[in-house]
């Protein structure tokens, strides 16, 4: 039996990313509450989000009566966390200033959660990067959010963009902070047969 992979998310790079992996999928956006939980910690809200996606589309198929035998669901869910703190989408303007204010010439985590489920079980697993951003000036922050880039990005940047000429260093998963983290990805989903 082959297995057909669901993508709960309407992420184009996401979807760019399982097409690098040459994984076929159909792409099932997921609607939930991304509101933090008092006292939830990056970890905990990166993995629960990421899980509550995947849950949701499987009840989201059930419903309709499109939830195969060989489906198999995989949601992600990004952030930044910054001195234990999460960072997320910017506001406006003025939070995407803030942010990168925060990181700039700093060093943050990207968390991003993939979780995976069938019929039966669901595994989810959280891949930790962290990056390192050059200083930046006023002039370069302002310049940058006229670009429109930074305005729906975690951490209001985009690695895979322009934003990435700001970043120093990466140690850990190039692809985890676009989006998807390949290795683990491909690892996760050959667990479920696929």
């Amino acid at each position: 039996m082959t297995k057909s992979v669901v993508l709960a998310s309407a992420s184009p790079r996401r979807t760019a990313l399982l097409k690098q992996m040459n994984i076929k999928h159909r792409i099932v956006p997921a609607d939930i509450d991304e509101t933090p939980r008092v006292n939830e910690t990056p970890e905990a809200l990166v993995e629960r989000l990421a899980a509550e996606k995947a849950l949701a589309v499987k009840s989201a198929l059930e419903a309709s009566s499109e939830f195969a035998d060989d489906d198999v669901i995989l949601a992600s869910d990004t952030l930044i966390a910054f001195n234990g703190e999460s960072v997320g989408k910017p506001i406006d303007k003025n939070d995407a200033r803030r942010i990168l204010r925060m990181l700039s010439g700093n060093t943050h985590d990207v968390l991003t959660a993939i979780s995976v489920l069938d019929k039966t079980h669901q595994r989810t697993e959280t891949v930790v990067t962290q990056v390192t951003f050059a200083t930046l000036t006023d002039n370069q922050i302002d310049a940058y959010w006229e670009t429109g880039e930074p305005a729906d990005k975690a951490g209001s940047y985009a690695i895979q963009g322009i934003g990435g000429e700001f970043v120093v260093s990466i140690n850990g998963s190039a692809s985890s902070v676009v989006g998807l983290p390949l290795y683990e990805t491909r690892q996760l989903l050959n667990a479920f047969g696929v």
